[in-house]
């Protein structure tokens, strides 16, 4: 598997924000989303095997692994990984950009799935992975502007996930402010919620490894 880095951090992300985390983020991805914050992650890395893994996961004193990128799900060995933190006991999420199959990721592990809009310059045409979300799991919508926002809330609508599954706006860092999404939000009247990177308000934009 590659790898372009693993390290423990909080989440800053998604219903799970705050927790100790141990992150592992792959490498590679295959699509070019126009505001993604991991760049880095797109080519280089190093090859390890899932026990090597397992090893560095198990010096960090965190119990809840996210297995990130890149696009973690390119990874061919990313379902035998995951059972393996489930089986020692780990609670595992996955972020992942929702347009690749998730069917052979673990039951148990936690899917927080993107829906990318026409702003990010990559936008979802096939909902398949949408459809399937169930308990534990979570969409996540990056915000570029207001068009962007209202396409979203239409689509969840046509999908009925706001019952299903916690739904969370993001707005794209250093595009959207704050209180804009949080206005349209509440204007929507949808019961999504807002959030913000936590991680970047800690420790800047521009932090990695943390």
């Amino acid at each position: 598997m590659r790898v372009t880095e693993i390290f423990e951090s909080i989440q800053g992300e998604s219903t799970h924000a705050g927790k100790p985390c141990v992150f592992i983020r792959f490498t590679g991805c295959d699509l070019r989303c126009q505001y993604c914050d991991t760049a880095y992650a797109f080519h280089g890395g190093t090859e390890m095997g899932r026990a090597e893994i397992l090893d560095r996961v198990a010096r960090y004193g965190a119990r809840f692994v996210c297995l990130t990128g890149g696009e973690p799900s390119l990874q061919k060995e990313l379902p035998e990984l995951a059972q393996e933190l489930l089986d020692r006991g780990y609670e595992v999420s996955i972020e992942t950009h929702g347009q690749r199959p998730l069917d052979r990721v673990p039951r148990g592990v936690k899917k927080i799935v993107d829906l990318k809009t026409p702003g990010s310059r990559e936008p979802h045409t096939d909902f398949r992975e949408l459809e399937r979300l169930g308990p534990g799991d979570e969409l996540k919508v990056v915000v570029c502007d207001e068009a962007d926002f209202r396409w979203a809330v239409g689509i969840i609508d046509q999908l009925g996930l706001w019952e299903r599954v916690p739904v969370l706006f993001s707005p794209s860092f250093g595009q959207v402010a704050p209180q804009d999404l949080a206005r349209w939000l509440i204007e929507s009247r949808r019961p999504g919620r807002l959030q913000l990177q936590l991680h970047k308000l800690i420790w800047g934009a521009e932090a990695r490894g943390v």
